[in-house]
């Protein structure tokens, strides 16, 4: 019984825990991040393809 207490106290001491949760924080912002990128960009380049389409002469 005592072994098992040892092996559970040893468990809640880890730190092994906390570094796969400071990963999962730190890919959440990279991700955050990237979607807000490719958001901004893609607005911009969308604006972008617009002007240069409508500055092409009509086709007919």
């Amino acid at each position: 019984m005592t072994k098992m207490l040892m092996k559970c106290r040893e468990l809640i001491r880890s730190e092994e825990g906390a570094t796969a949760t400071e990963y999962a924080v730190m890919l959440a912002l990279i991700i955050i991040v990237a979607i807000g990128a490719i958001t901004f960009l893609g607005k911009k380049v969308n604006n972008t393809f617009q002007n240069i389409a409508e500055s092409l002469p009509d086709p007919s």
